[in-house]
């Protein structure tokens, strides 16, 4: 009797999984560092989150406008963002699905139309709690890219997540895993396809996490926002009442009660 050898076909689907293997560990060894650097079962554990500060709209290296804002997360889908600039407030309220908006230069509150709902699930995707907290799972691929070139004789290590519908997003991360950014594709309304980058900075401890007070973001290459955090507020009871849409414009102007 011959033993039977492996063949072309068997080997290959062998040397492809061993690789899959790895780069799935080399994937979950960065996530492990990332979640240590942000402040590891502190940051974990955090299951809601205030922002406030400034946003600016920026173009040709110049502030456009700016507002100011508070913005309320309860994870893993639920937000409202609070905005006031030229005395004219706005608000951008999503729950999973659905979703509604306050615009005060209308005085009108409708309903959230398909485009803004679908970016805000394409927001939950390209985010980095979203990606160290294993969101994605059952719904994405999580892959080791490689080391890419960063600054002057450094580099990040590459993380990519595919989902199952084909869109992606990259991130970066230095070597001591802190977040540097997130890459990903869009496309305009006039279906011109846009590289999106934001990237993270100025990382500051509050209760033993540690997020980026500021993000940038750039389109091809170009910087196109700016949100600056001025405080962040963890693990405070959210009432339900404030995702709930208003029945008035009247209503919608009063303050957030937190």
């Amino acid at each position: 009797m011959f033993k039977s050898t492996p063949t072309l076909l068997s080997l290959a689907i062998i040397v492809f999984s061993m690789a899959s293997a790895a780069s799935a560990q080399d994937a979950d060894a960065v996530v492990k560092r990332a979640v240590q650097s942000l402040g590891g079962d502190k940051y974990l554990a955090v299951r809601s989150q205030i922002g406030r500060g400034r946003y600016s709209i920026l173009k040709d290296g110049m502030v456009l406008s700016f507002q100011s804002f508070v913005d309320v997360i309860v994870f893993p889908d639920k937000e409202r963002t609070d905005f006031k600039g030229s005395k004219v407030k706005t608000i951008q309220t999503n729950t999973g699905d659905s979703g509604w908006v306050f615009d005060g230069e209308q005085d009108v509150v409708r309903e959230q139309n398909e485009k803004q709902i679908a970016g805000f699930k394409r927001g939950i995707r390209t985010s980095l709690d979203n990606l160290l907290r294993g969101g994605w799972r059952s719904e994405a691929e999580l892959t080791y890219v490689g080391r890419r070139p960063s600054t002057l004789g450094k580099r990040n290590d590459v993380l990519k997540l595919t989902y199952k519908d084909g869109f992606a997003v990259e991130f970066e991360f230095a070597d001591d895993g802190t977040p540097q950014k997130a890459i990903y594709k869009s496309t305009n309304s006039d279906g011109e396809e846009l590289v999106e980058e934001d990237r993270y900075a100025q990382f500051v401890d509050v209760d033993g996490v540690r997020s980026p007070f500021i993000i940038d973001r750039f389109t091809n290459k170009r910087p196109t926002s700016r949100i600056n955090y001025e405080s962040i507020e963890y693990n405070r009871s959210i009432p339900d009442s404030i995702f709930t849409k208003p029945s008035s414009a009247k209503e919608a102007k009063r303050d957030m009660r937190l």
